[in-house]
């Protein structure tokens, strides 16, 4: 993906703002009502002082002091209100970006999450997502309130000497605008680097994770530590570099706000010795300038935080602006699975340079069971997957009851298919629910009948909970063959009118494949069924074999 600019992505996180914005407006009034309720304390407490030293010139000793308690309260008022519009925003904002992630991977998913990194995914789900949540709570209002609070101070320190409005003008642009700008353009790719090496550790550690037991019994523990030390040191050095720039930023902010009020000093110095100013005016000046570079201060430690949001939102825009491999289409429709076919379907995987098929042709009737055979990477799990529209073909069509599989609705599709592939995934959830996947509004009796013709009930009635035992994260509490015939279970229920197999019996041992052959045979007689398979044996209950050779599909005698 290309990389965009900080003023683009700034305009379009704006932009997913947008349905917040009458929210925000409070947030930026109260904060800049706070700001300035802030510096009138101090400044009326100046006129308070100079009324002592050389009598009312604003306003009376006592009036400063009951318009400082005044600001004093209402400081407090202000600033809670400003806070819990901020964080209302923030928080809603995390919903919406949640949802519109989670929208989008439903439509880019199954194809295009197959080679996903998960860790990678997950990091960009939370951390990522949470780290914009910054932004909206503590960048936006603050630059719009630096930007309101700011240029009134130097309006009215324009009123007491012009001079002073223009030098307070400059200083607040110095820290507010100039420091920050150049300071992202020097961070940006540092940000980047950090998040991609954050992502990359994070994938690292799911995967050592998911690993753990392979690692322990090949003894790779200290191999998988050493790297994970190197990637920790190239996190480190990432984040050392954002750091370290964030310490000559902080620093030189305080130079510059330190030479303002001495620049203030002297002017006011010069001006009360010639008696331009009174010295209420000039203290008061002192004070106001002392005390309002806070906004702008803001601004100036937001550069290094923009690093980091700027390299999330490219992240994140990035996955939204993926395109899906296939467009899901709308609605529902009756679809008989009278005759599935593959008419001279050409294909290639993406970035892929060799065709997966070339002009393959095959015609699948209804209650036909047919045979997918050959090595292992030649496309067999392809072919499901233009069956099942995972990818658009081509050239040629993929067709059902003379229909372009493209024409019909994904839902109705979905319905009409089954499939239970190598690797079953189980939820950490009971087995009951786990098999409900299948039919959400499932009996137990109906569950029970599905683990049944899957041949996993007895093995289900031996545990301590039955149906209701949790498989544990990732179904851990299971074996491989028992999460097989879980997934068999599922389909059963699922009760398609196509039973899709992609190697259904590859965890189990011979008996138990003969017992679930006769399981699929016997109860689907009236489906169509397409099995995939590098075992003869598990091809038995298939009438039509067809191999996968040379780019097309030739049916065996």
């Amino acid at each position: 993906m290309q990389r965009q600019s900080g003023f683009s992505i700034m305009k379009r996180l704006i932009l997913e703002l947008k349905p917040l914005i009458f929210v925000m407006l409070i947030t930026i009034t109260m904060g800049v009502l706070g700001f300035l309720a802030a510096i009138a304390i101090a400044s009326f407490a100046a006129v308070a002082l100079g009324t002592i030293v050389e009598g009312p010139t604003i306003v009376t000793f006592q009036a400063a002091i009951i318009i400082m308690v005044v600001c004093a309260v209402s400081r407090g008022l202000l600033r809670y209100a400003e806070q819990l519009s901020g964080h209302y925003i923030a928080f809603k904002i995390l919903y919406l970006l949640r949802d519109k992630i989670f929208t989008k991977l439903r439509t880019l998913a199954p194809a295009k999450l197959e080679g996903k990194d998960k860790g990678n995914l997950i990091s960009l789900i939370t951390s990522d997502i949470e780290l914009l949540e910054v932004f909206y709570a503590h960048t936006i209002a603050p630059i719009a309130i630096a930007l309101l609070t700011n240029s009134m101070i130097a309006i009215i320190l324009y009123f007491i000497h012009p001079a002073y409005g223009f030098v307070a003008a400059a200083y607040f642009i110095l820290v507010g605008v100039i420091v920050p700008y150049v300071s992202s353009i020097l961070v940006k790719t540092a940000g980047v680097n950090y998040r991609q090496a954050f992502a990359s550790s994070n994938q690292y550690i799911l995967d050592s994770l998911r690993g753990l037991k392979e690692i322990l019994l090949f003894n790779q523990g200290q191999e998988r530590l050493a790297a994970l030390n190197e990637q920790s040191n190239q996190l480190n050095k990432s984040v050392r570099k954002i750091k370290d720039h964030e310490g000559f930023v902080t620093g030189l902010t305080g130079v510059i706000i330190t030479s303002a009020m001495l620049v203030f000093v002297g002017m006011g110095f010069y001006f009360y010795t010639t008696g331009q100013l009174s010295l209420t005016l000039v203290l008061v000046a002192l004070v106001i300038i002392a005390s309002s570079f806070g906004p702008v201060v803001a601004l100036s430690n937001l550069s290094n935080t923009l690093a980091h949001t700027f390299a999330c939102a490219q992240r994140l825009f990035d996955l939204l602006d993926e395109e899906p491999q296939v467009t899901e289409v709308e609605g529902m429709a009756t679809v008989e699975m009278n005759e599935l076919a593959f008419d001279q379907v050409t294909f290639t995987y993406p970035n892929g340079k060799t065709p997966i098929f070339n002009e393959a042709s095959v015609s699948i009737k209804k209650g036909d069971k047919l045979a997918l055979i050959g090595p292992s990477g030649i496309g067999k799990s392809t072919f499901i997957k233009l069956l099942m529209r995972y990818f658009d073909v081509e050239k040629g069509c993929v067709e059902i009851d003379g229909t372009n599989i493209s024409e019909i609705p994904t839902a109705s599709l979905r319905t009409k298919q089954t499939l239970v592939s190598q690797e079953t995934y189980l939820f950490n959830d009971t087995i009951a629910n786990n098999i409900k996947i299948g039919k959400a509004d499932a009996t137990l009796e109906e569950v029970i009948e599905a683990a049944k013709k899957a041949s996993i009930h007895e093995f289900i009635e031996t545990l301590p909970n039955g149906y209701e035992t949790k498989v544990g994260e990732l179904g851990g509490m299971v074996s491989s063959g028992e999460k097989q015939r879980l997934g068999l279970a599922r389909a059963f229920l699922h009760d398609g009118d196509v039973l899709i197999l992609d190697e259904p019996t590859s965890n189990l041992d011979a008996l138990n494949e003969g017992s679930i052959l006769k399981s699929i045979n016997d109860y689907n007689k009236d489906k169509t069924i397409v099995m995939i398979s590098h075992r003869k044996s598990t091809t038995a209950i298939c009438d039509q074999v067809y191999k996968l050779e040379n780019q097309t599909l030739i049916l065996q005698k």
